[in-house]
């Protein structure tokens, strides 16, 4: 299983209109995503300025549709084959670029433990 110290934890989401090219989107804006603190308390560091590494975990139930019903609805999920695929790609991206990735188990249950430093969680779209 996955490992880091200091970085961020990315539960990745794969919808259905998800396209390979989005890998190489979302992995420059995970990199460049500011929400480490600087030297004054603000959040203008990626994670590579702090280097720091990156946990990435597959959700689907991130993309869980809860508008109706009592009961999630994963029609927008997209198939576990091609979610893989996605997956694999975002973490070669990242990598590309220099950073250490760990990665969770793809389709398994996992017990993920979080120390989450002050309440910052953010959700990262295209």
């Amino acid at each position: 299983m996955g490992n880091i110290s200091a970085g961020a934890l990315v539960m990745l989401g794969c919808e259905t209109q998800d396209e390979a090219q989005m890998s190489v989107r979302m992995a420059e804006k995970i990199l460049g995503f500011r929400m480490f603190e600087d030297e004054e308390g603000k959040t203008n560091l990626n994670v590579v300025q702090v280097g720091g590494a990156l946990l990435v975990v597959s959700q689907f139930t991130l993309v869980a549709d809860t508008c109706k019903g009592r009961r999630p609805s994963f029609d927008g999920a997209l198939a576990p084959a091609e979610a893989r695929l996605r997956v694999s790609e975002l973490c070669e991206c990242l990598r590309e670029a220099g950073i250490v990735v760990a990665e969770g188990e793809f389709g398994e249950k996992m017990e993920v433990e979080l120390v989450n430093q002050g309440p910052a969680t953010y959700l990262i779209q295209l």
